[in-house]
């Protein structure tokens, strides 16, 4: 009827479906070699297959390093003017064709034949990283300025049945640098060697970034990739290193999502690149995983002369569920640096089944304390000394969500001893030290598991957060091609106010009406969670307006939902409200949904919600 008003949808509305993707295939982090960190540009074939020859020989591919990716440096132009891309063939003599263009199918043909799994890199601007900033690296296009645009931005469609159809490459990395650094005052835009493009990321500033417009470019890729490879053997790597606040919507479109900019072989690096995983815990799924970049083991401050470090660095990374790839170049690999990076404990972590990330346990500037509840039920921890100095440190069963009055077995996954502690035991770190073991004892929680301790079956679908803010709780150190120049870093990365397990989006301790839950779910009003259901029989939780909230007046009301049907509700609650108890019945439903919705919009910086001890019972 003319002059009829259609309602807009309520995102608050259950879904009865679980959002992350199902685009693609990584079950489990992947696992395997990247040629960036070990050569830059500088590649060729024969470093490539040697790499890929190193992990099948050392046991490291037999282990599930099986991916061997080539970063940027193997394209020479875009031919003109059918815009097909052409190989750096004397880089890559397999690669030469009758026609000059080259394929890579010989390489990955050979590549699969070994057992392993092939990547290419590409960048969805016009240009590469390489381009933007490296122009002086080895093997950088060649030719016009049309020719010089070998990013997939207006050549998707054609650049993904070339690389993942009639090449067969089983990965494809995409990065950002076309779209972020190719500004009209860039110099290199403005001698005329570039188009200028954007930029469509401004990586200092979130709110001068367009949003919408960089993740529909990636769902291109996304939709490109599902129409080449309709049997979903791939994975989508997105490279956007924490821009664009791709936290909130890389889950939906890709495998894995770089969360920083790139690492580098120092100690205060990688701490800024783990920061940014670390309280991320919520936002990463079997399928799509939080990327804190690649793992620089055994290079620079993390060579196996600094071997805490370098122990640190491996299991922290595997600990967080991120993707094991090596950067280094395997022809030079020792046998200390083939026993890290081939640690059947760590790589068992990493892998293990759950799918869950590591959730903070302790969390300061100092030392901190990460626990993985593992498939089989017992515990992975770490222990993690982030300073320069010793400290001591205390280790609680609470922590471990195991029940204070009854043993806790550890195995030292350094040393394969066992010790065994009733309620905490003190814990000698050396500087930069990380103690790694393994737990099991009596669940604090015998019915069921805190929704805290599976973080893998929790989504964010909406998390409540209206306008991206950057998140300061990330280590700010030195960036070592930048010094101290200009005025110092700053936050940048988006993620500030997003949910959080056992702790509030703002990352204080959960607390309802003067009690605080140890166990929990963190997240702002007007949020809808997706809970994966593995056979449970009952939601239980006690739910309220976290004290931390800055408004007094406005109320929430909660509600679950099990596919799609109301199971439980609160009335209206505000802060200062004692916690509500809600139990509802499950049994058979795939996915339950958690709903907090607040009496109006605008709350993402007033209304933290607690879901307090929310757990599935069986």
């Amino acid at each position: 009827m003319a002059g009829h008003a259609h309602a807009a949808p309520d995102p608050l509305a259950p879904h009865a479906s679980w959002s992350v993707t199902t685009r693609g295939t990584a079950p489990l982090p992947p696992m395997g070699w990247n040629s960036w960190n070990a050569f830059n540009s500088d590649i060729d074939e024969e470093r490539i297959l040697a790499s890929a020859q190193a992990l099948v020989n050392t046991g490291l591919a037999a282990k599930g390093y099986r991916y061997v990716d080539i970063d940027d440096g193997w394209w020479l132009r875009r031919r003109q003017p059918d815009g097909r891309l052409v190989i750096r063939a004397e880089r890559f003599p397999s690669a030469v064709t009758a026609d000059g263009a080259g394929s890579f199918r010989p390489l990955t043909d050979k590549l699969h034949a070994m057992g392993l799994k092939a990547g290419i890199y590409s960048d969805i601007g016009r240009n590469s990283c390489g381009q933007a900033y490296t122009a002086n690296f080895a093997n950088q296009p060649e030719g016009s300025q049309l020719e010089r645009e070998v990013g997939l931005y207006g050549h998707i469609d054609q650049d993904i049945r070339l690389l993942m159809g009639d090449w067969n490459f089983d990965l494809i990395k995409v990065d950002g640098c076309g779209i972020r650094a190719m500004t009209p005052a860039n110099p290199l835009v403005k001698s005329g060697a570039y188009r200028a493009l954007g930029p469509l990321v401004d990586y200092d500033t979130l709110s001068r970034t367009d949003i919408p417009a960089v993740r529909g470019l990636y769902q291109e890729v996304s939709d490109a990739l599902a129409r080449t490879r309709p049997a979903n053997d791939y994975v989508f790597s997105l490279c956007l290193w924490g821009s664009a606040d791709v936290r909130s919507w890389a889950r939906q479109v890709g495998n894995m999502s770089r969360t920083s900019e790139d690492i580098s072989p120092n100690w205060e690096r990688m701490l800024h690149n783990l920061d940014s995983v670390a309280r991320r815990e919520l936002y990463a799924h079997a399928n799509s995983w939080n990327d804190p970049d690649m793992l620089y083991v055994g290079t620079g401050e993390f060579d196996m002369s600094h071997r805490e470090e370098a122990r640190s660095h491996m299991a922290l990374w595997a600990m967080l569920n991120a993707p094991l790839i090596i950067g280094f170049d395997m022809r030079k690999a020792t046998p200390d640096l083939l026993a890290l990076l081939g640690n059947t404990a760590l790589i068992a972590l990493n892998q293990d089944p759950a799918g869950n990330q590591a959730v903070l346990a302790w969390d300061s500037d100092t030392v901190q304390i990460f626990v993985k509840t593992l498939a089989d039920g017992s515990k992975g921890v770490a222990v993690f000394n982030r300073t320069g100095s010793a400290v001591d440190a205390t280790l609680t069963a609470e922590q471990l969500k195991l029940r204070t009055d009854a043993p806790v077995d550890l195995v030292d996954l350094w040393e394969g001893k066992p010790a065994r502690f009733t309620g905490e035991t003190r814990l000698g770190l050396a500087p930069h030290q990380t103690l790694m073991f393994r737990a099991t004892g009596q669940r604090e929680h015998a019915g069921g598991l805190y929704l805290s301790e599976q973080p893998g079956a929790v989504n964010p679908a909406i998390d409540g957060v209206e306008t991206p803010m950057a998140d300061p709780m990330i280590h700010r150190g030195l960036l070592p091609w930048k010094n101290t120049k200009g005025s110092g870093e700053r936050p940048i990365y988006g993620g500030w106010g997003g949910a959080r397990a056992d702790a509030t989006p703002y990352g204080q301790a959960l607390r309802i009406g003067g009690e605080t839950f140890t166990s929990g779910i963190g997240t702002l009003a007007n949020s809808r969670l997706e809970v994966r259901n593995a056979g449970f029989a009952r939601f239980v939780t006690r739910v309220g307006v976290d004290d931390s909230a800055l408004s007094a007046t406005a109320k929430v009301r909660f509600e679950v939902f099990a596919d799609g049907r109301s199971v439980a509700r609160t009335g209206w609650i505000k802060r200062g409200d004692a916690p509500i108890a809600l139990s509802a019945p499950v049994q058979g439903a795939r996915i339950v949904e958690l709903v907090a919705r607040g009496d109006r919009t605008g709350l993402q910086n007033d209304l933290p919600v607690t879901w307090g001890a929310a757990a599935l019972d069986r």
